[in-house]
């Protein structure tokens, strides 16, 4: 299965985020297109990314009843992303009827990723705020394994419980991590993560890295250098 670096383009304007991509002479890293940019700059910005020859993780994140999912999922498989997301708290049907809607009429589709929890989640946390007593592993492994059931490609989830997944899931069910940053590099508001060597002999696919790249000084430099430790290369 092929791994690879996906860079969070977490920027709040197209200009900022073209002009990070300038940076790559000659590259074409595999993007992430989130929240803030899409929703300031619309889905032009997703067109002008993969026009430039960008593989995109478009993280919407989307939770809604399962009607409205598939419908916002019909539209988002015009845009011809390679990955999107939603939650798997939206329930089976929920992640049934989103398949349904991204799946184009020649059968093709984006893969489709749930999120189970997010990696600023810690047991506390879920145990004051969502009222899930569960073990947090327990808890991803619940929802990964709902997720495969459903039909979905893969879940998000944070390096510590890729192997967990793949073991309980199969190694074709693909985990997209993030929460990873470098060894003695600011962690942020992440509580469950890991550096991408780390996120490799735990079992990762994908990890997805923002800050550490987006933020370094050299920013190619830094993406090389995570390239280097998560692909083996």
């Amino acid at each position: 299965m092929a791994k690879d670096v996906i860079v969070a383009c977490d920027f709040p304007s197209r200009e900022q985020t073209l002009s990070f991509l300038d940076k790559f002479s000659g590259e074409k890293p595999f993007v992430k297109i989130g929240m803030e940019l899409f929703y300031g700059e619309g889905p032009q910005i997703v067109r002008d990314i993969k026009a430039r020859g960008h593989k995109i993780f478009l993280d919407l994140k989307l939770h809604d009843i399962p009607n409205t999912v598939k419908k916002a999922m019909s539209v988002l498989s015009a845009l011809d992303v390679d990955i999107c997301n939603l939650h798997a708290a939206g329930t089976r049907p929920m992640m049934e009827a989103a398949l349904e809607g991204l799946t184009r009429p020649d059968g093709t589709r984006p893969l489709l990723i749930a999120v189970t929890q997010l990696t600023s989640t810690d047991q506390a946390a879920m145990e004051r705020d969502l009222l899930i007593e569960k073990p947090l592993d327990e808890v991803v492994l619940h929802y990964a394994h709902t997720a495969a059931q459903a039909g979905l490609d893969g879940v998000v989830c944070s390096p510590l419980e890729a192997g967990k997944v793949h073991a309980v899931c199969g190694n074709n069910f693909l985990t997209v991590t993030p929460g990873v940053r470098f060894a003695g590099g600011d962690v942020g508001d992440q509580k469950r993560i890991a550096t991408p060597q780390r996120a490799r002999e735990l079992g990762s696919d994908y990890i997805v890295v923002g800050r550490p790249i987006t933020a370094a000084e050299d920013p190619v430099e830094a993406w090389a250098r995570c390239c280097a430790e998560f692909l083996g290369k």
